[in-house]
């Protein structure tokens, strides 16, 4: 995909996103095989549904049979995939940060080195990370790493996420009220 097509595609899509209140994360089109998939990716603060997705997915997939979605994709068929973004997604933006509250995160430094801690807070300059002691021993600490500073930083994924702690706790409890709000109980 060119980098006029990307923008013209993102032009075209990212309307369509906002309306329905989450953001337009990354389109991607690729051939697999002899077909091309346009792949997008979508996220907002507490989440998406997959109700949200179907009907996204209709009115991207409306846009896209019209003559300025056809002048962006041409006449090829392709198979249109939109879904919220992986736990590989590097953490890029600020809103990324701010939906990582409460995970743990490893971030290669520029200047050398790695942190691996528990975001806790963030703002447009950096984010706040809770460091656990090394190999179990001692105090948890804190470190605020700027983003000027972060090369690429990921989510880690948790299979034992320990409960009893307040932060881990506020965070279940908000995401508990944001199922609750959305009607999926297994949220």
């Amino acid at each position: 995909m060119t980098t006029t097509q990307k923008e013209r595609l993102h032009e075209l899509l990212e309307p369509l996103a906002v309306a329905v209140g989450v953001d337009l994360e990354e389109v991607t089109l690729t051939k697999v095989g002899g077909s091309r998939v346009l792949d997008v990716v979508v996220d907002a603060d507490g989440g998406i549904d997959l109700d949200l997705v179907a009907d996204l997915s209709r009115e991207i997939g409306e846009a896209l049979d019209t003559p300025e979605g056809a002048a962006v994709l041409g006449d090829a068929e392709y198979r249109l995939e939109v879904g919220s973004p992986g736990v590989d997604r590097l953490l890029t933006l600020p809103r990324h940060w701010r939906r990582a509250r409460t995970r743990l995160v490893k971030a290669q430094l520029e200047p050398g080195g790695e942190v691996v801690g528990r975001v806790t807070a963030v703002d447009d300059e950096g984010v706040l990370l809770e460091i656990p002691p090394v190999k179990g021993r001692g105090k948890k600490t804190e470190r605020r790493v700027a983003f000027a500073e972060i090369a690429k930083a990921r989510v880690q994924v948790e299979f034992n996420r320990k409960s009893g702690d307040p932060v881990l706790d506020e965070a279940d409890e908000t995401a508990d009220d944001a199922a609750d709000v959305s009607g999926d109980a297994d949220a």
